[in-house]
């Protein structure tokens, strides 16, 4: 009888919340937000929080979630006070095949773990992985191990290169992206973003083009993305504006940023166009230049032009994906938007955290997203909408959500 009054209680507040929720943001996008007179809609769950969580960890010893998840629909806000402490970044993510991914838990500069998910099964890997990635073609995986970087062709595939690093890592793997053949790897850190190959270790961002003597490539909000095609590379962090360079790593263009700090870049899907975003505090400004522009690119900062697309103006971006069709982007505040390259808004949807990291199938149906509140959401894309619980317009079906905790003995599924 007890759980029947909370599930209703759960189910009723849950409802009315998400339903608050998204007629505020739809007043907000279509009449301005300075019009909004309403009062901002709270959720009244977090007493029931403990409860709830406890009554998942016996659905899931038990092996009945499913039935779990029909009776206390899944919400992010009322458990916030059971992530102290508990919460841990989820990125790395790179799809396999069917439905297997991989991805790392914790930040460059924490001890990582990495996992592989199949289905809804969760295996952990060796501690000796530091960092995985994946190109952007041709199925090749890096993994990052103590003083090198292993090249598969295939996740658990042959090995066909392997380098051993000499002077690079003085701190953790931000992210990793091998070129398609194998050849050549990125890696970016907070020391430095290089540009590795069996016969050196180019550092290719920051430069010291003024030769001081005591300068060093430390930078903050490192970023950097490799086209589909691995014709070129962009690189970019909070001190330095995004650039665009070969190959070899050469520069050829540069995108100022529009808002305060350069933060985030990424190809479309066919690379033609590329899109940069710079940020101030939890905001930010998206562009996008096209592929006719890439050589000789010189975007002046915080200008308006007809040279670049403003994709989107209101988000700090952390991760994001691309489909045939549009970008799917992750930002400071736990939404996740799709634009297209004219910068129309397709979809909004609120996964609740700091987004952290995302990987798309190769069919573009399903989509992983990790968050900073350690929790690993799996959505189907173009599908009706689960529950009247969702925050956000997007068609979006969410399969399941796992909560990998740092203080906790297993992994949730809800």
């Amino acid at each position: 009888m007890q759980n029947t009054t909370i599930q209703k209680e759960w189910f009723s507040k849950g409802e009315q919340y998400a339903k608050e929720i998204n007629e505020m943001v739809d007043f907000g996008e279509k009449n301005d937000w300075e019009n909004w007179k309403g009062k901002e809609p709270e959720d009244t769950r977090s007493h029931l929080a403990e409860t709830v969580f406890n009554l998942l960890k016996t659905a899931n010893q038990n092996g009945d979630t499913e039935t779990f998840r029909a009776e206390f629909l899944p919400a992010h806000t009322p458990i916030i006070p059971l992530m102290e402490n508990r919460s841990q970044s989820i990125e790395q993510l790179h799809f396999i095949s069917g439905e297997k991914i991989i991805f790392m838990t914790g930040t460059s500069y924490e001890k990582r773990h990495a996992y592989l998910l199949d289905h809804d099964q969760v295996t952990k890997l060796g501690d000796n992985i530091q960092a995985v990635g994946k190109s952007k073609q041709g199925n090749i995986f890096a993994v990052a191990t103590d003083d090198k970087i292993s090249i598969y062709k295939g996740w658990g595939g042959e090995l066909i290169n392997e380098f051993r690093l000499k002077q690079t890592l003085e701190s953790g793997i931000t992210e990793l992206i091998p070129f398609n053949d194998g050849s050549k790897i990125i890696m970016v850190t907070s020391f430095g973003i290089y540009l590795i190959s069996t016969s050196e270790e180019k550092l290719i961002h920051p430069l010291n083009e003024d030769d001081e003597e005591d300068w060093t490539p430390d930078i903050d909000m490192e970023n950097a993305a490799l086209s589909n095609d691995n014709s070129y590379i962009v690189v970019g962090d909070q001190s330095y504006d995004h650039r665009i360079l070969d190959p070899e790593g050469n520069t050829v263009g540069s995108v100022g940023a529009q808002s305060s700090y350069p933060h985030f870049c990424m190809f479309a899907k066919d690379d033609s166009q590329l899109i940069t975003n710079s940020c101030h505090f939890y905001n930010g400004i998206t562009i996008g230049i096209n592929a006719d522009q890439y050589i000789g690119a010189d975007i002046e900062a915080y200008t308006e032009s007809d040279d670049y697309t403003i994709i989107d103006e209101e988000m700090r971006v952390y991760a994001g994906t691309a489909t045939e069709d549009y970008y799917i982007l992750g930002d400071a505040y736990g939404y996740i938007k799709s634009f297209d390259k004219k910068g129309n808004r397709l979809w909004r949807h609120f996964l609740g955290s700091t987004i952290s990291g995302m990987t798309l199938s190769d069919d573009g149906k399903t989509l992983w997203v990790g968050a900073h509140s350690g929790i690993l959401h799996k959505l189907q894309l173009d599908q009706d909408r689960r529950d009247t619980h969702s925050i956000g317009n997007a068609n979006l079906y969410e399969e399941f959500r796992l909560l990998i905790w740092k203080e906790e003995p297993q992994i949730w599924k809800w």
